[in-house]
């Protein structure tokens, strides 16, 4: 198909499209693009009118108006819910005499984890869409475009493209094809090892731990488990990024595509953790309590997400931003990729200076912590 037969345009949601025809271009095997998981967001009210996450999907589209590629990108009033933190360069633009918002954010909206952003029938059609979000911000006043939390596999796309590239740290577990959570403690030293069962050992005592996924999870579970996500989200951010009615929402779409993990004590839940079941990882996404209760926090997000990791024979977990608590516990430095495009030349290279910089910083951070990983020596 020569470039004169497509049409590249702005779209007022995800919801606009159906579902099949979007997730043939990645929402299958990456829950954060989804059809359902977007139009959850939508349809509940976390992204649109009031919360400076407007729905602006970029796609391209043949002839016919058949479906060919698309950004899940949104129109940002802030940088708020991102996790790739740009709010330095905000107060630079705007102490210049510039106006940095809004911008465009390619991305999952709240969600630090790994997928694609370029969502594509075939990988020619990369640049069109990219040139196509540059035209956008260039006719609409964007100061900047940013596409956050790139897999490893569409890295090059961006760097093709003339984007600037920023990196950063997680920490993932990785499976190497482990049979049973002991088969993983066996590869730690022996000091981690004797930790990570008492803390195990601690986490457990006089709590039930339930996991319930697809039409286990009952409309009750999410009452408990939306307290949860309200005292964390209070205590983090403020005010949950996410509505009661999200979880309803990816509840009826998408509830075989996660599990709910539940401590009760006398039967009551006190904690949980939500994860997102993806095509080769286990993505795990919120947590709160209210009890305080020892290692519990540890437990529900970390080794029971290992343990459903090796159950499920998926290759490995992503437990979300920030944490080196959890290198201690298995989970392995990994570097994050995001890719930012400048509208201003001066802006950009500015920019770009700053980023040759903190990436030499992050490059050192990760020889540090290769070093300081759990696992035996030798």
């Amino acid at each position: 198909m020569s470039a004169s037969e497509l049409v590249v345009k702005l779209a007022p949601s995800v919801g606009a499209f159906d579902a099949d025809e979007w997730n043939a271009l990645g929402g299958d095997r990456n829950p954060f693009v989804s059809h359902e998981f977007l139009t959850a967001l939508e349809d509940s009210g976390s992204v649109g009118p009031g919360t400076g996450w407007d729905p602006v999907p970029i796609v391209i589209t043949d002839a016919d108006d058949r479906l060919l590629a698309a950004l899940p990108s949104y129109a940002k009033g802030h940088s708020q819910g991102e996790y790739v933190f740009d709010h330095s360069w905000a107060d630079a633009l705007e102490r210049a005499g510039g106006r940095y918002y809004p911008k465009l954010q390619i991305a999952a909206p709240f969600t630090p984890a790994n997928g694609p952003r370029l969502l594509l029938k075939d990988a020619s059609l990369a640049p069109h869409l990219l040139k196509g979000a540059e035209a956008v911000c260039l006719q609409n006043g964007l100061s900047s475009a940013h596409a956050t939390f790139i897999e490893e596999g569409q890295r090059s796309l961006f760097e093709d493209a003339g984007w600037l590239m920023r990196s950063d740290i997680q920490f993932h577990w990785r499976n190497r094809e482990y049979g049973s959570f002991d088969d993983f403690l066996d590869t730690l030293a022996s000091r981690k090892r004797r930790s990570l069962r008492k803390e195990r050992a601690a986490a457990q005592k006089d709590v039930e731990i339930a996991r319930l996924t697809g039409d286990e999870i009952k409309p009750h579970h999410w009452d408990a488990f939306w307290i949860f996500y309200q005292d964390t989200g209070a205590r983090k951010w403020g005010s949950p990024y996410l509505t009661r009615e999200a979880f309803d929402l990816l509840g009826e779409r998408m509830a075989d595509r996660m599990v709910l993990i539940l401590a009760k004590v006398d039967g009551e839940p006190v904690a949980g953790a939500l994860n997102f079941i993806g095509e080769d990882a286990l993505y795990g996404r919120y947590w709160g309590c209210t009890r305080h209760i020892p290692f519990l926090h540890f437990e529900l997000c970390y080794y029971q997400a290992i343990d459903i990791a090796i159950e499920r024979g998926l290759e490995r977990v992503e437990a979300g931003a920030q944490g080196g608590h959890k290198l201690a516990r298995g989970y392995e430095p990994v570097q994050t990729w995001s890719a930012h495009w400048i509208a201003d030349p001066g802006f950009r290279a500015a920019i770009e200076d700053f980023l040759e910089r903190e990436c030499e910083g992050v490059a050192n951070d990760q020889v540090y912590l290769d070093r300081r990983t759990p696992f035996r020596k030798g």
